[in-house]
Parts: C-alpha cells; sequence; structure tokens
C-alpha cells in the first residue's frame, strides 16, 4: 500500500505553484496524492506570513489537523514556518521546513520515521540565499492554468512588508531551465502559463548579461502549444522601455495576455513616502498612461493597503481618488497588517482596527465600481474564454474561466465544448463577471 499525502496551500500564486511542486516531489518518490479531507500519513501545511490573518488561519488549520489527525506526521513548511518555527512546534507538528528546505520534505520525513519521536527542524538562513532552489523539476498542478515560477526573493525591503525577511534576496531561474519547465507544462495539457514570482520585474539581476525578461518572454511565447502567457505582478518601477517594447511586440502577436497586475500600495504621497515605496502617484499615472498608449485597452490590476500608520482620512480619501481616476479592472484592498520586525511595527500613529476595517470597505465600493466599468465596456465584444471549472449559481450549472484580459467569464454548462479556449461573447454582467454565449 502506498503512502499518502496532503498538502494544504495559503497565499499566493507563488505559493500555490511551489504546492504544486511538492505534490510532484512526493508523487515522484511514490507516494499517493489525497485530496484535502481524505485520510492521508502526511499532512503539509504550506503556511503565508504576508498578513496577521494569513498567521491565524495556519494556525487554526495545524490545529485542526493536529486534534483530527493525532497518528499522522505533521509538517509545516513555507514563509510563517520561515518566520516563526518555535510557534510551528508548539502548535504540535512534527516537521518543520523553511522556504528552501521545502525540497528535503522526503528525507525530513524518512527521518523523522527512523528517529522514532521528536519533532524536526529545517529552516536554514534564506538571507544568506544565492541561488534559486527547485523544488521538483516540474509541478503537479490539477487546474487548467498552470504557475510558472521563475524568481524569488526580493531586495525591496519596504516598511510594512516581511516577504524580504522570509524569502531572502532575489534569486532567478536560469532561461534554459525556465523553459523546460514551460515545455513540460505544455505536455500536460496547460494551455495558458502565469508567470509567477516574488518580484518577477527582477528576474535575471542576479544572472549573466542577457539573461534577463524581455528575453524570457519572447523566448516562452515562442514555444509551440503555448496558446497564452500571463505575466503575475511586476513592480511600478520594474518598467523598462526594453520590457514595455517586449510586451508591446508579444501583444500584437496575441499570445501575451492583456493583463498587468502592477501593485499601487496607496493613491497618497505621503503615504507612499512613509511606506519606502520607490515612485509617486505622477510616476504612476504617467506609467498607466504610457502603457496604454503602446498596448491598448489593458486590464490593470492592482493591491491597495488602507490603515498605513500615519495615513489620516485626508491621506485615505486622496488614495480612493486616485484610484478611481486609474481605472482598474480589479483591485486587491486590505488593512494595514503589523508586521513584528518591519519598521512600520514600531512607527507611531498605529491606526485604529475599526478605521481600517471602515476604509477598506469604502475603498471596495470604489474597486467594484471601477471593475463593473470596465466590464461592461467589453459586453458585445468577442473574447477567449479558457474554461476552467464547473459551478451552480441559483441551481443553474455554469463553465467558469477567464478571458484574455482576465475578466471571470460564466457560460451555461448545456453549450460549453470540450476543455481549452473558446470565443465567445458577453451578454450581460453575471456573478460579479459576465455571462456570455459561443461567440
Amino acid at each position: 500500500m502506498k503512502n499518502r499525502f496532503c498538502i494544504y496551500n495559503f497565499g499566493c500564486k507563488v505559493n500555490q505553484e511551489e504546492g504544486g511542486a511538492l505534490a510532484a516531489l512526493f508523487s515522484g518518490q511514490g507516494w499517493e496524492y489525497a485530496a484535502e479531507g481524505e485520510s492521508a500519513e502526511l499532512l503539509i501545511v504550506n503556511t503565508c506570513t504576508v498578513t496577521a490573518v494569513a498567521d491565524k488561519k495556519a494556525r487554526n488549520l495545524l490545529r485542526r489537523l493536529r486534534r483530527e489527525n493525532p497518528g499522522c506526521i505533521l509538517a509545516a513548511c513555507g514563509c510563517y514556518a520561515q518566520r516563526d518555527p518555535e510557534t510551528m512546534l508548539r502548535l504540535g507538528v512534527d516537521i518543520v521546513a523553511g522556504v528552501d528546505e521545502r525540497r528535503k520534505l522526503p528525507e525530513l520525513v524518512e527521518a523523522f520515521r527512523q528517529q522514532g519521536g521528536g519533532p524536526l527542524q529545517a529552516v536554514g538562513k534564506v538571507l544568506e540565499a544565492k541561488q534559486f532552489q527547485t523544488i521538483a523539476p516540474v509541478s503537479d498542478q490539477r487546474r487548467t492554468r498552470a504557475y510558472l515560477k521563475v524568481e524569488d526573493g526580493c531586495d525591496q525591503f519596504c516598511n510594512y512588508c516581511i516577504i524580504p525577511y522570509v524569502r531572502g534576496p532575489v534569486r532567478s531561474l536560469p532561461r534554459e531551465q525556465a523553459l523546460e519547465e514551460a515545455r513540460q507544462l505544455l505536455e500536460a495539457g496547460h494551455q495558458e502559463l502565469v508567470l509567477t514570482g516574488i518580484h518577477i520585474g527582477a528576474y535575471g539581476t542576479d544572472l549573466p548579461e542577457g539573461e534577463d525578461l524581455p528575453r524570457l518572454l519572447r523566448e516562452l511565447c515562442a514555444l509551440p502549444g503555448l496558446a497564452r502567457l500571463r505575466i503575475g505582478s511586476v513592480e511600478p518601477q520594474q518598467f523598462t522601455e526594453s520590457l514595455i517594447d517586449t510586451l508591446a511586440e508579444l501583444g500584437e502577436k496575441g499570445k501575451l495576455c492583456p493583463h498587468l497586475h502592477i501593485p499601487l500600495q496607496s493613491g497618497c504621497d505621503r503615504t507612499l513616502a512613509a511606506m519606502g515605496r520607490r515612485y509617486d502617484t505622477a510616476a504612476y499615472a504617467a506609467l498607466l498612461a504610457k502603457l496604454r498608449s503602446r498596448l491598448g485597452d489593458v486590464a490593470f490590476t492592482t493591491d491597495v493597503m488602507v490603515g498605513y500608520p500615519g495615513e489620516s482620512e485626508e491621506d485615505f480619501l486622496a488614495s480612493r481618488a486616485f484610484c478611481a481616476e486609474c481605472g482598474f479592472a480589479d483591485m486587491h484592498v486590505f488593512p494595514y497588517s503589523r508586521r513584528e520586525g518591519t519598521p512600520a511595527a514600531i512607527a507611531p500613529e498605529q491606526v485604529q482596527q475599526g478605521i481600517k476595517a471602515e476604509r477598506a470597505a469604502r475603498l471596495a465600493e470604489t474597486a467594484a465600481a471601477g471593475q463593473q466599468a470596465y466590464l461592461s465596456r467589453w459586453l458585445g465584444k468577442e473574447l477567449s474564454m479558457l474554461m476552467e471549472e464547473e459551478v451552480e449559481i441559483e441551481g443553474k450549472a455554469y463553465i467558469r474561466g477567464h478571458s484574455e484580459n482576465y475578466l471571470l467569464l460564466y457560460l451555461p454548462v448545456e453549450v460549453a465544448e470540450a476543455e481549452g479556449l473558446l470565443p465567445v461573447q458577453g451578454i450581460s454582467l453575471f456573478a460579479e463577471g459576465m455571462l456570455v454565449e459561443k461567440a
């Protein structure tokens, strides 16, 4: 009988890809995958620590898994495990593995079994990391779109952010290795690849000259079998002339998705300066204008924080007004979360939790209005839908998927075809997205 394992993933697209790589790692060594809730000898929680809420969710899950599965091996890995391994051990975890040590989990499981008691901890000094560490040759991803992780780490050290401390410096996956992983994902049947990383715009800065993001994008788009390539989050200051030229060139060829996620964090210059961000609102607005002039009606999505220490009501209103002016297709709105070890955690004028929640709700209304406006511009126009999953809404079945510009689309299941890309046309706004029919 095969050993069975289950992985619980928290956090960003990078963590999702890494969870898939862990699944491939164990499957390649003869383990059998078990879905969440099924019995398994090994339970792995791949943690996130970007906010206090992420920490709490991981703690709650670890407590529940330990209580409900007293005989299993319980492992915690990833960002929260890297930052605070002692808390993992106090929660009854048997094996704690840091960000770069996840690739050693099969060996750690075997060592734990052989020693017959006592937890194991493998958390390295990630701030001293020098090279990109691959968990497995390719990620086992159980979805239509596949994530391709090409970069890890961040050198920005924004005043509120814990990520550079738990992910370490920028490390890039060598270009040829990235292309080989992409080929394997395409051979597995994935038609859309999503380029992911902690700081994608810095890709190649630690590689030999010429190994940069524009070259990687061009060579990925040339791979046979690729229908769509989507880029993950890119910081505003990382949009070089070379990158913009490449985006325009590849956009005309139709494989690069017309969707860019560019973090803003605040639409108030005073707050941006306090955060340690490396741009102001004028530079950000100029970048969007330049990209629109070169790329057309691209879907711009972003992240915006509310309640940063010292943010006044006037600052918030300035941020909200700027966000409305930008015309975002979608916004991820979230309250500032105090992270011990960052400069912002000890900053004066911490904003009360209730005020943060109220501001987040108000900005979410602005985000929803912008999303509706962008969606409405695409009613009646032809789009390409990647069919991803079946869902039920008010008793009716639909196939849900995304357009090339990341609109959420719904197609009645009775008219859907085989998996893949399908030309569709928007009929009406529907369920945070758009109801479509075959074009």
